[in-house]
């Protein structure tokens, strides 16, 4: 068997995912060859590598129809990790439903799909609150706006993201989060890797953008025994939904109004994995990567 491997990006995403240094480096120490490989580029032969590993793809939601059919072209051609069943159901983030009918306390959401909808909305009230807004369909946090108390610009964000096609989703401002950041924990076959602290984007105006993601905060954080359990909770019910653990799984956590931790995001598609906050991190990635072959 091949002992090549693909490190999935994109051309735009390879400058800006530092994980891949210290995955190639990781993967090399096993005597597995990792090749970095845009995800778009048509001239690679897939079936040459053993496995293809999904990293930074990070404009795959501006031509997502494209994206999902690379998905099951190459799954055809190579085993891919994590596999598109599940990276296509985790890219869009009405997810969330399923997950809080299995009793998973995440981040109140109401997802809006139609102008109707908004209307529903508005006359509610929700939109004169302190409330996030973004697609359902998104990466590194584009096309997303934090509103305060501001109607009329929540309104037009949401009106213009309906009129592209999008479906939108309306979640309350988590306040704790501009104190406390949120908690990232990683898992690499359902084991608890690492975690790390990720600064409020949201608490300002002024973020940092490049294009493909706002620019992240991130420092060294142990994750609670409350955040913990919470983390244990999504990958068991990750683990009944496609009956094993994915290759790699972030949850992205933050403490709620009620003063306990809920789930902003799980991640299972194309998630930064922030291995410089830990330098057993890479390794245990490889690790995991062989048990897998």
């Amino acid at each position: 068997m091949s002992r090549v491997i693909a490190l999935v990006s994109g051309a735009e995403a390879r400058e800006f995912d530092t994980d891949l240094p210290y995955l190639s480096r990781a993967l090399g120490d096993r005597g597995i060859i990792a090749e970095v490989v845009d995800w778009d580029n048509a001239s690679v032969d897939w079936s040459r590598y053993s496995m293809a590993i999904v990293r930074s793809p990070w404009d795959y939601h501006r031509r997502y129809p494209e994206f999902l059919t690379w998905l099951d072209a190459v799954s055809a051609a190579t085993t891919l990790q994590n596999s598109a069943e599940i990276i296509r159901w985790n890219t869009n983030k009405e997810y969330l439903t399923e997950m809080a009918g299995a009793g998973i306390g995440i981040v109140p959401t109401t997802f809006v799909h139609s102008a109707e909808e908004l209307v529903t909305i508005t006359n509610e009230g929700m939109l004169e609150r302190d409330i996030v807004v973004k697609p359902t369909i998104s990466a590194g946090s584009n096309n997303t706006e934090r509103h305060e108390e501001s109607p009329v610009k929540a309104a037009a964000h949401l009106g213009f993201l309906l009129d592209a096609g999008f479906v939108a989703m309306v979640q309350p401002y988590q306040r704790f989060i501009d104190e406390r950041g949120e908690t990232g924990m990683v898992y690499f076959n359902g084991q608890l890797s690492h975690s790390f602290r990720k600064g409020a984007i949201l608490a300002t105006g002024e973020n940092v953008k490049n294009g493909l993601f706002t620019v992240e905060e991130i420092a060294p954080r142990t994750a609670s025994g409350q955040e913990r359990e919470l983390g244990e909770a999504v990958m068991t019910f990750v683990k009944k939904k496609w009956g094993e653990y994915p290759l790699y799984a972030r949850v992205d956590v933050v403490r709620g109004s009620a003063g306990v931790p809920v789930v902003m995001e799980l991640e299972l598609a194309e998630p930064s994995f922030f291995l410089q906050v830990d330098h057993e991190a890479p390794s245990r990635f490889a690790a995991a990567v062989m048990a897998r072959r």
